[in-house]
């Protein structure tokens, strides 16, 4: 079952810059969770065959994923399990992990003993944590590419204003006056703007770029 809808921009969001993989074992059944970063349907749709295609022996091999910023389009499958045991859980976790542009396989090994309906649900959800657990997990951040040329008499007062705001010049250009490529976070843009036409007495040109999506920081980065 697919859900998608309509959203605008959102200003930042969790995703998997490395995925991982996590075992759950309960009465014998064995559940592999493989997580992997997918940034369309068909990328997700592609991993899951893969995951299939490698555990072929195997009983099940559910899935969720999550596609979009804003979570715009979901999907699950519980793979002949009982309707509602295996892909729902699944993509519950996602969605409360506030991970997006996701898409997890759980890989079951049947042990031989019926878990029931409860114990399906415990031991997918559990699955995917462990998952999601051993994943290296990052923030996309929105932000603006922009161009700011000046004299050489204000570039340390804009450097020093930058380096406050944790920002590092992508690239720059010293020839008879520095030119600085970089990327502002777009819920501060307009704020920065303002200050570096301030601290250089408005000696500074500013050129505004795309808005697009950057990796922020790692998660537990401080």
């Amino acid at each position: 079952m697919a859900e998608e809808r309509e959203y605008t921009d959102v200003q930042s969001y969790r995703v998997v810059l490395e995925g991982g993989e996590g075992i759950y074992e309960e009465k014998k059944s064995r559940f592999i969770a493989t997580v992997r970063s997918c940034e369309t349907e068909a990328e997700a749709v592609e991993f899951i065959e893969a995951m299939k295609k490698k555990y072929w022996d195997a009983r099940h091999n559910c899935s969720a994923f999550v596609i979009g910023s804003r979570g715009e389009l979901t999907r699950c499958s519980d793979d002949g399990e009982p309707s509602g045991t295996a892909g729902r859980p699944m993509l519950e976790v996602l969605l409360g992990s506030g991970i997006k542009n996701v898409c997890v396989v759980v890989t079951r090994y049947f042990g031989g003993v019926l878990l029931g309906t409860g114990g399906l649900v415990r031991a997918y959800t559990q699955a995917v944590q462990e998952g999601l657990a051993a994943c290296r997990i990052g923030r996309m951040r929105r932000g603006r590419r922009v161009t700011l040329t000046t004299d050489y008499n204000w570039i340390g007062k804009i450097l020093y204003l930058l380096g406050n705001e944790g920002i590092e010049p992508e690239a720059s250009d010293y020839t008879d006056r520095v030119s600085l490529t970089l990327t502002l976070p777009a819920e501060d843009c307009d704020r920065l703007r303002k200050q570096m036409t301030e601290v250089t007495n408005g000696r500074v040109e500013i050129v505004l770029g795309d808005t697009y999506y950057f990796v922020d920081k790692e998660d537990g980065e401080s």
